[in-house]
Formats: structure tokens, sequence, C-alpha cells
């Protein structure tokens, strides 16, 4: 298992904000997924391909060899080909912006220890181009696009890559992006190196310092996401008590101003934001609860039950065979349902699926959905445009 950073690239969002999160995590055990495991060897078969490309060119037999041996495991899945082609055919664009070929190095653990103490991390993709550094990273997951804007996580890595190469390049503009295929999202950001030492000076050390001597406050926000003391912080739930205090004094407040009895647009977007928040603080409470009550604690008020029950054969296979003996015919046990679209690109692969049955799929809208206005995807509306009105007339 790879070794992780107390104050970790990954986690800086967290750490940066709540440096008191660092000492408290420390009492709860580490745990992963089966969606990390995915993405790990989704990285490992980017590695790989990168390598081969350009790094360190090798025959087509050992390729097929290291190639086979990362699809052999269970957790590879036809899409990861397509994926990881996208991160690859990204960086080759980035190497053909040089007229000369930049060096590139892939999975290169980088220290950032001069800003925070035994900082480190592994980033996927470094192109070391003159006087630019480029930080590339591999997404594979499909939950929420990320952002390379002042991503944490990337200007940690830029700052350990460029004092890993402050001997060789003197790099004045830092290129960060972030390639998540699954989602169809490509982010950029740059900035100039100057401006990037210069947080890792005034912001990234100071937190540092805070988080590591224990001295350092808590504050709740979209950073608590992944933090392992998340369900039973303190300073997350007086938070969340705080948002239901000020919305029972709005209540309160309809009955006397009349005239305020609704609220405006914007005000509705900061209650979105925040019922989003309580629902998840919701969510990891509950849970949290349940655990609690079946090791035998009391929640005042709450108690742990059954849930709803499920039947299931011990043996289908024989439990069938005992109804077609005895006259049920088999056409009536079996089902023979075609795979889903999404099924079946995913068994066939994206490239064979494209290339043969681009004629069979109709794509249908979907329902519309509320999502952040920094979401890619266009915004639409019932409102007609005026162009759709005239033309309308004009017929």
């Amino acid at each position: 298992m790879t070794a992780h950073a107390v104050l970790s690239a990954s986690s800086a969002h967290r750490w940066l904000n709540c440096p008191g999160s660092v000492q408290l995590e420390q009492a709860y055990p580490d745990t992963t997924s089966e969606f990390a495991a995915e993405g790990t060897l989704a990285h490992e078969i980017c590695e790989l391909k990168l390598r081969a490309y350009a790094i360190e060119p090798m025959g087509k037999a050992e390729y097929s060899s290291r190639m086979a041996a990362l699809k052999a495991n269970e957790l590879y899945k036809p899409e990861m080909e397509t994926s990881t082609d996208v991160y690859l055919e990204y960086i080759k664009a980035v190497m053909l912006r040089y007229p000369v070929q930049p060096a590139v190095v892939a999975e290169k653990r980088v220290d950032y220890s001069a800003y925070a103490p035994d900082g480190f991390g592994t980033a996927d993709c470094l192109v070391l181009a003159g006087d630019v550094l480029h930080v590339i990273d591999y997404k594979h997951g499909k939950g929420v696009p990320v952002s390379a804007d002042h991503n944490l996580q990337m200007m940690l890595y830029a700052l350990g890559a460029i004092s890993a190469y402050s001997m060789l390049y003197t790099f004045k503009t830092v290129k960060m992006a972030i390639v998540q295929p699954r989602l169809g999202n490509i982010s950029e950001f740059e900035l100039p190196v100057d401006e990037l030492i210069r947080w890792g000076t005034d912001t990234v050390a100071p937190a540092a310092k805070l988080a590591l001597s224990g001295e350092g406050g808590y504050a709740a926000g979209e950073h608590c996401r992944f933090c392992r003391a998340k369900a039973e912080c303190r300073a997350r739930a007086e938070h969340y008590m705080q948002l239901r205090g000020a919305a029972e004094s709005w209540a309160k407040s309809r009955s006397v101003i009349k005239a305020a009895a609704c609220y405006t647009d914007k005000e509705l977007a900061d209650y979105l934001k925040a019922a989003e928040l309580l629902e998840s603080w919701y969510k990891d409470i509950k849970e949290h609860a349940l655990a609690l009550c079946l090791a035998g604690k009391d929640v005042p008020g709450y108690k742990a039950v059954a849930g709803r029950t499920s039947r299931s054969f011990t043996d289908t296979d024989k439990a069938f065979s005992v109804l077609m003996a005895n006259g049920v015919d088999k056409a009536v046990l079996y089902q023979y349902v075609p795979l889903t679209l999404a099924k079946t690109e995913e068994a066939v692969g994206k490239k064979l699926f494209k290339a043969l049955l681009a004629d069979y799929v109709v794509q249908t809208p979907g329902k519309p959905t509320l999502v952040p206005a920094s979401d890619k995807r266009a915004r639409i509306t019932n409102v007609e445009s005026a162009e759709n009105v005239f033309k309308k007339l004009e017929d």
C-alpha cells in the first residue's frame, strides 16, 4: 500500500481550511473503496501508455505483456482503454506545442516539505518545457467535475516539481490540467511561478505549522466531505445547527415583516447551498448513529431495527429443476433480456461500439436537473427565444 503524507496534497483543501482536522483524523482508521481501487488501476494503465510513448519505448511484446497483466485485474473495464487514451492524447498535444520535444516524467514523487513538513505526493505527469512546467493529473471518477483553477493539490505538486528540477530548469509559468475523460472534462489553469511560491510561503507554510502543532482551529465547509472525523466533528455539527437557527429566525420574522414574506432569488441560491451541505451532514451522522446503536450504545430517542426482509433461493438451479420436474415450462422461469445500451458499450468497448452501432443509437434529451453555475453543460430554459418567436410568426 502506498504511504500517504500527513499533510497530503490530495487533502490540502481540508488542512488548509481546517488545520485542526489533521490531528483529529489520526484517531480514525484510513479506508478505501472499490472505486478508489478502480482509479488506481486506471492510473497504472495511464502510466504504462505514457511510458511506452514518451519515456521508455518498449517492444510490442513487452508492452502487450504488461498491458495484459493490468487487464487481468478483476476491476478492469473496457472503458478504461478509451478513457486512458484521452489522457495520453492530451499529453501528446501538449508535447507537440513545442518545437523541441520536452522532457516527460510519469508518476513522479514530488516533495513540497519546504512549505509543509514531510509533505509529498505523486504527480501523474510532468512536462518540462523550458521555462514552462506542465502538471497534468488524471481523474477516473465521474461523480463531480474537478477544476484545475487554483486547485490546491495541483499547486502543491507544482511546488514540489519546481524544487525537484530547480538545478536544471528556471520555470516562469506553471500550467496545470485535470483530465477527467468519463465526464468529458478537461480543465486547465496557469499562473506565474512567483505567485505560486508566494502562496506556498504566505499560505501553505503557516497553515501547515498550525496543523502539525495541533493549535489550528476547526472550520466546517465543503472540505469536510472526505474527512474521516466528519460524522463526529463538533465544529461541523455546530456549523449546521447555526444554519438551523438562522432558518428558524427567518421563519419567525415572516410573521412580523409581511413585505419580505418571500425570499429573493439570491437568498434561494444561498439556501440551496446550505441544504446540500445539510443533507450530506445528515447522511453522515445517521450512519454514525446506526453504528453506535448496533454496537450496543444508547442514542437517546433512536434505536436500530431490522430492515425489510428479502427472500432468495439457496440454489436457483436446483429450485428451477424441481419446478421443471413438476411440469413448469422452462420458458416461464427464464427471461431472455438484452443488455442495456450502457452495458453493451461497456461489454464490447467504446471504440467497437461506435464503429459498428453509431447508426443504431439515438440521443434523447435528459430530464432537466439543477446544477451549480460552474457546470460546463449548456444552460436550458422553457422560455422561448425571440428568434424562435419571430420565426413562428413568419411561418
